[in-house]
């Protein structure tokens, strides 16, 4: 197995402000009118920086930052705004006249900065924009700005995984979706190292044969930002805990008690929290970084000896289908780990055919069809001919459209319950059991309450896409406005998640629900104009014009402008 081991260059990408929309408005309100400020709290990475950065674009604007080595200089972090050495009551007179004031790594601030910040609040002449990051200790005199209701606090969440994906697209173009769910899963909601590496493996991007996009296979580029998230993993002095470390980096996951696996060790790396142990007694490790951190740093000798052997990756993969084919079987789709079909794929390694097609189906059902299509596709690498593998594909792309020839489609259906999302249950109710005849049932008494019934069944056993389908029709079906208004929230939401999917029973929907702006904006990008001729045309600047669009893309489910087009008549129609 090989490793890339060179610091790789992150590339300056166009990154798009996106996800943040409510979050925006909530900032700038806050440093409006008789407003103080307000203090911006999340995980380190999760776009709080880039949140104020873009609230104050444009306005007159101190700024003052926090930084680990000046931690014990009085008044480091305004340095650049006093003058002179100061005391507390001499620095608050000194900045009073500043209009609004933007201290970022809060958490990091000296004690006499930490002092001052709170003072200003107290003394209210100046907007304060604070922003502190989660998880590490912050200064008591930031902590009381919110416990002491000086200034609201808004936490921020990691951005959820359809808006990380818009800016994949947004910085290299379509990606097969293993690539982006490789990189989302890498990051773990960090943008900052998502970036840097999109960034690393823009380079090693290869097309994707007949999909228009393009795919990262091969290990993880060791990055600065991946080394300084791993350093705790490489920096661990104990033999014994290193080696338990290594032997997960190469054929995690392990039973808590296979032979030779020091069990003392293993309790005190999970209690670090460097690896986890679930119900099953299964252990991994905690973050998807360590594992290829650790195989880089292992030398040829030491992965030679680590890595699993051949019949060892198949009889893993026998057992990663058999769980995937049991789930299916049991109409469950939750989610499923599948360490070693994953790993081997984004290795580039190649992938049998029968796990490949047991594996697009699982995400199909999900609602995956991207991903579905991709799984198909590994498997066809291998075996072009392969009868599950073509089907799969085929399938990925949802049930028939009738075309105004219902009895033909249904004809054509592999899956009776095809029939259902096409809105003919009545032609297949008695070969159907369980949460999909209920479906049936409901969608035939055209019952708007029982069809959210079911679809919150399905959404609990993990078919997105079905329980997305199942709200869509309810929407008809509902006599009260509000109900049929629930139900279309719902299933916009759910189709969000489902990878751009357009099927029958969502054809009727806006995907989203678009500010007056963006209908405008999505219909001139849609007939062709550039963003630069919106922006003329509409007097607006380019970047307001590209932050439109990419906020679009996440509330229609699109992929990229392409699409665009054939989403415009369901838009008319909403």
């Amino acid at each position: 197995m090989t490793t890339y081991q060179r610091d790789a260059t992150t590339l300056e990408l166009p990154w798009p402000f996106a996800g943040r929309e409510d979050e925006l408005e909530l900032v700038r309100r806050a440093l409006t009118g008789s407003r103080r400020g307000i203090v911006v709290t999340g995980p380190a990475g999760c776009g709080k920086t880039r949140l104020v950065t873009e609230a104050v674009r444009g306005t007159d604007c101190a700024r003052a930052a926090g930084t680990p080595e000046s931690r014990a200089i009085p008044f480091a972090a305004f340095a650049h705004l006093l003058p002179e050495p100061v005391t507390l009551h001499r620095a608050v007179q000194l900045l009073a006249g500043v209009r609004t004031l933007l201290v970022d790594d809060a958490q990091l601030l000296d004690d006499a900065s930490a002092a001052l910040v709170h003072q200003l609040a107290v003394d209210g002449r100046v907007r304060l924009l604070v922003v502190a990051t989660d998880g590490a200790p912050v200064p008591g005199a930031i902590s009381r700005l919110w416990t002491g209701e000086l200034l609201p606090r808004l936490p921020l969440e990691r951005l959820p995984e359809e808006v990380t994906a818009q800016l994949l697209t947004a910085g290299a173009g379509p990606l097969d979706p293993l690539t982006t769910r490789r990189l989302q899963g890498l990051a773990r909601g960090d943008v900052r190292l998502l970036r840097e590496l999109l960034g690393a493996v823009r380079a090693r991007l290869t097309p994707v044969p007949g999909s228009g996009e393009r795919a990262w296979r091969g290990p993880v580029p060791l990055t600065p930002a991946v080394r300084e998230r791993a350093a705790h993993v490489l920096g661990r002095s104990c033999p014994r805990e290193r080696e338990t470390l290594d032997r997960l980096a190469f054929a995690e996951p392990l039973p808590s008690d296979p032979d030779g696996l020091d069990l003392a060790a293993l309790e005190v790396l999970e209690s670090d929290g460097l690896v986890h142990v679930d119900d099953t007694g299964a252990v991994r490790l905690a973050h998807p970084l360590y594992g290829p951190v650790l195989r880089a740093a292992a030398g040829r000798l030491r992965a030679r000896r680590l890595a699993r052997a051949p019949r060892d990756h198949a009889s893993a993969l026998d057992a990663e289908r058999a769980a995937l084919a049991r789930r299916i079987e049991e109409d469950d789709v939750r989610a499923v780990p599948t360490p070693v079909g994953e790993w081997l794929v984004a290795e580039g390694e190649p992938l049998p055919a029968r796990y490949a097609a047991v594996r697009a189906r699982f995400a199909r059902l999900r609602g995956e069809v991207r991903e579905a299509a991709a799984w198909a596709r590994e498997g066809l690498r291998g075996d072009a001919q392969d009868a599950s593998c073509r089907a799969e594909l085929a399938r990925a792309g949802g049930p028939p459209d009738s075309g105004g020839d219902l009895d033909t489609a249904l004809a054509d259906l592999a899956d009776p319950y095809d029939a259902v999302r096409l809105g003919a249950p009545e032609k297949v109710i008695d070969r159907l059991s369980g949460v999909f005849a209920r479906h049936a049932d409901a969608l035939t008494r055209a019952d708007g309450p029982a069809l959210d019934e079911v679809a919150g069944e399905l959404e609990r056993r993990g078919f997105t896409l079905f329980a997305a389908e199942a709200h869509a029709q309810a929407v008809a079906a509902h006599r009260d406005p509000r109900a049929a208004r629930h139900s279309r929230t719902r299933a916009v939401a759910l189709a969000r998640r489902c990878e751009g999917a357009r099927t029958p029973a969502l054809s009727g929907l806006a995907l989203g629900e678009l500010t007056a702006r963006q209908r405008q904006i999505v219909t001139l990008a849609a007939a062709g104009l550039s963003n630069r001729q919106i922006a003329e045309r509409l007097t607006l600047s380019i970047r307001t014009v590209g932050n439109h669009l990419y906020s679009a893309y996440a509330r229609l489910g699109a992929g990229d402008r392409a699409s665009l087009p054939r989403l415009t008549d369901t838009l008319e129609a909403a």
